[in-house]
């Protein structure tokens, strides 16, 4: 893409090369133009965002300034924007439409970003693609047979297509991080409570933060994804050490022992680990170190269960207790620990996204689903293996693109101890120049 970033944008227009009106309307421009067939900025606010594009135009004039100043962007359906409809992609919420707008919308409207609309989710959020009965169906912006992924997939679609240069998407079950992964942008999973969910919950509801769900920023360069990550923390996070290769530890998992990977995707994540060794980083295979991940994949699987139906009985009819609840949260804080033992000697663990790259489009229930990695039916459930290694430990996890394989983008994550967000980010915006510029 050669369209600015969102902080290009916002120097361009602190210099006075453009406007915010200007790059405001080239944004919708670019939309009209490329969406037809993607189907990703489902909900659209231009005439709102003129309006405030030209406002902060005449703000500038007196002076004002801010990190993001006058970059056009949309989010996804899930937030809260004054006006707009929220609906998660849910009939019984086709007419709510919420009169404040959520913390982090709210945020990067102070942060000068202009919001232009809101983008394709599967219902409840729930998928690993974007389809609904309110929006249709999102396609993947390089080949309509396939999907973006989900749940932020009209998130991941509009940036990798260039419509806008920066997004915020939410994430439980790699729904930031697979859409990245998959169409080759940029996406972080911050740490669990680092950010706001206020005003990113289920449509007319105000309840308690959901268990291991958190919302982050999406973008088409890591330098945005930092400015974003500092804008929507509640409070500052710790800025990531200068990166010395030859004192770089980091962990690689090309796979896991309930779910497969690819040729595409291993093959990726090697050509990191080679990059980074020949950088002289410390690049290790395996560990004694880490939990094990097949009992921590069926305790993440079953927390992310209850969690969802929010206690109501599975269809064998077995409910959990308060005591079983208890119990599960207890399991998680071990595995917290554990993994926080492993980053005492490692900076870093890159791991798929996904076990597979951008995969066609399905309209069976996750559990009947199948998916063909290497020529192989496999249970697509097992695949969320790969975004619970940082979920559920509340980790965060900066999805950065590694190339291409079969024309599609392939994609990686970078998973770094609790709190150290930008040590994510650097980490994967090093890895990243080490693909465009081997030494």
């Amino acid at each position: 893409m050669t369209e600015r970033t969102g902080l290009e944008t916002a120097a361009a227009i602190r210099s006075g090369e453009t406007t915010a009106l200007a790059e405001t309307e080239s944004a919708i421009a670019r939309i009209e133009q490329r969406d037809g067939a993607i189907n990703a900025v489902v909900v659209r606010d231009f005439d709102r965002a003129r309006r405030a594009a030209a406002e902060i135009d005449q703000r500038r004039e007196h002076g004002f300034d801010a990190p993001l100043v006058g970059v056009p962007m949309t989010v996804k359906e899930s937030y809260d924007v004054a006006g707009l409809p929220t609906t998660w992609g849910l009939e019984d919420h086709r007419t709510f439409t919420p009169t404040t707008d959520a913390v982090a919308v709210q945020r990067l409207k102070k942060a000068g970003a202009i919001i232009l609309g809101k983008t394709n989710v599967p219902p409840s959020l729930a998928d690993l693609q974007s389809t609904n009965p309110i929006y249709g169906r999102t396609h993947h912006p390089h080949d309509p047979t396939l999907t973006p992924g989900g749940s932020s997939g009209g998130s991941a679609a509009a940036l990798a297509s260039g419509m806008v240069p920066i997004e915020i998407g939410s994430d439980i079950g790699g729904s930031i991080r697979v859409p990245s992964s998959f169409c080759g942008v940029w996406g972080h999973k911050p740490t669990y409570g680092a950010l706001s969910i206020e005003g990113q919950q289920m449509p007319e509801t105000d309840g308690a933060p959901i268990a291991m769900s958190v919302i982050g920023p999406m973008a088409r360069d890591p330098d945005d994804l930092a400015t974003m990550l500092d804008i929507l923390a509640d409070v500052p996070l710790p800025p990531a050490d200068e990166i010395v290769p030859d004192r770089l530890r980091v962990l690689i998992l090309t796979g896991h022992p309930v779910a497969p990977s690819s040729t595409a995707i291993r093959g990726g994540i090697d050509r990191v680990a080679q990059l980074l060794s020949d950088a002289g980083a410390t690049v290790d295979r395996e560990s004694t170190l880490l939990p094990d991940l097949s009992v921590q994949f069926a305790s993440y699987m079953r927390l992310l269960a209850v969690t969802l139906a929010r206690g109501a009985p599975a269809e064998d009819g077995t409910q959990a207790s308060l005591s079983d609840w208890l119990d599960m949260l207890d399991d998680a804080a071990r595995n917290t620990r554990a993994w926080h033992r492993l980053f005492a000697t490692y900076d870093a663990v890159i791991a798929p996204c996904l076990g597979t790259q951008a995969y066609p489009h399905s309209d069976l229930p996750i559990r009947d689903r199948t998916i063909t990695i290497d020529g192989e039916a496999t249970p697509f459930g097992y695949q969320f293996a790969y975004p619970g290694l940082a979920t559920y430990p509340g980790l965060p996890a900066t999805a950065m693109p590694i190339g291409r394989a079969n024309g599609l983008p392939v994609g990686c994550q970078i998973i770094t101890d609790r709190h150290q967000d930008h040590t994510a980010i650097a980490i994967a915006r090093y890895a990243h120049g080490l693909m465009r510029n081997p030494s």
